[in-house]
């Protein structure tokens, strides 16, 4: 049996192929670029062309691809994008045609094909995936499921915070399902509300197998509990320092707090502080909200307490280096933090932090879809494959 898995973050995207009849560590993987860094690196390079650019497809990650765009049309260059593109930018278009940027019908698309440069916009090309699994000589033709992870602030209606909207999602999805999968979805139950995760099933295309789709931060947390010293706390909290985005969780019977800031605008004081609300359930939703992130929720009424064990957080995600200062690295036999800081756990599930989210969208794929349950979950609880080497595997 085989699941791909793949996490759209802001600077990479990390692919695993899960193998039932390998050991996990034994699995392939791949660390590239994320669509949205291609996008901007491609029009960086063309920037200076000044060559006129039309983005057809689908609403993708922002953030560097959506400033490249908005550099190409600040200098000047014709700028065109399809309504389903322009959402890239931002859900409502007279924002974007603000901008610049011309909203062109799809049936404007092929009379202008031949005097611009095309580029279309979407968080997931499995037919690229595919292709260069396939250059190494692996097939991805018989899989049982695709998983891939995106980060969605969900299309708010006009005037509405985004930053509260997506709190009042995540409220109402740990009402329903308290537990990290309840971020998960077949691509046939994707909320309307959802419309970048929406996008990534419709950039999908005909694919061979069911499409599992999934928050990244929440997928990054349930990976990371496959990490050995984790596994054995009942209960815990895991922050997930993302490139743009910082939600810590607070996990004991399911899930008893989270709070959800932007990186950007946080130290590690700031955050530590946060962190200790959570703990003691103090933390106010508006307390991070008026801070300018996107909030808080609190729902185990019983404190969560440091120094019970050999380290107080659970850390993950690219920027996890904001705990590594010179009083705050790890605790090891000749370094010990300081009483006065939380001491953080790097976690490395299956020796690698950097598909975290890979074996947490493989756990959530594993609730959602009763047919790979049993295999799954067994690699990820430590039962191991046939132990067979790559080379040997039909």
């Amino acid at each position: 049996m085989k699941i791909l898995t793949v996490d759209i973050g802001t600077g990479t995207q990390d692919i695993f192929l899960y193998d039932s009849n390998l050991d996990i560590e034994n699995g392939f993987k791949l660390v590239l670029p994320s669509p949205t860094m291609m996008v901007h690196r491609r029009l960086k390079q063309s920037l200076r062309l000044r060559t006129p650019i039309l983005f057809t497809g689908h609403q993708m990650g922002g953030g560097p691809s959506a400033w490249a765009i908005e550099e190409c049309a600040r200098a000047g260059i014709p700028v065109y994008m399809t309504p389903n593109a322009a959402t890239t930018i931002n859900d409502e278009l007279d924002k974007v045609e603000r901008l610049g940027i011309k909203i062109v019908g799809e049936d404007e698309v092929e009379g202008l094909r031949s005097k611009v440069e095309s580029l279309e916009l979407k968080d997931f090309d499995f037919q690229l995936i595919s292709k260069t699994f396939k250059n190494y000589g692996v097939l991805l033709d018989d899989l049982e499921a695709i998983a891939v992870a995106v980060f969605d602030h969900g299309n708010a209606p006009a005037g509405v915070s985004d930053r509260q909207f997506r709190f009042d999602y995540l409220d109402e999805r740990i009402k329903a399902k308290n537990s990290l999968s309840a971020f998960a979805y077949l691509s046939n139950d994707i909320p309307k509300i959802m419309t970048r995760i929406q996008s990534v099933a419709n950039s999908a295309g005909g694919l061979p197998c069911p499409l599992v789709v999934m928050d990244t931060a929440p997928a990054a947390v349930l990976g990371a509990n496959f990490d050995p010293k984790v596994m054995k706390r009942e209960r815990k909290i895991i922050v997930n320092v993302g490139n743009f985005h910082t939600l810590a969780f607070r996990l004991g019977d399911g899930i008893e707090g989270v709070f959800e800031h932007h990186t950007g605008e946080i130290d590690l004081p700031k955050l530590e502080k946060y962190i200790r609300a959570l703990a003691d359930g103090s933390l106010k939703h508006q307390d991070v909200f008026d801070d300018m992130g996107h909030g808080a929720l609190v729902y185990g009424k019983n404190p969560f307490e440091f120094g019970k064990d050999d380290f107080d957080v659970v850390v993950t995600g690219p920027r996890r280096s904001m705990f590594l200062t010179e009083d705050r690295g790890p605790q090891t036999e000749n370094h010990r933090p300081s009483s006065k800081v939380l001491r953080p756990y790097f976690a490395a599930p299956f020796g690698d932090m950097m598909i975290a989210g890979c074996f947490g969208l493989l756990a959530a794929t594993a609730e959602i879809m009763p047919n790979v349950t049993e295999s799954v979950i067994g690699s990820l609880r430590g039962a191991r494959g046939r132990g067979v080497a790559p080379w040997d595997v039909n």
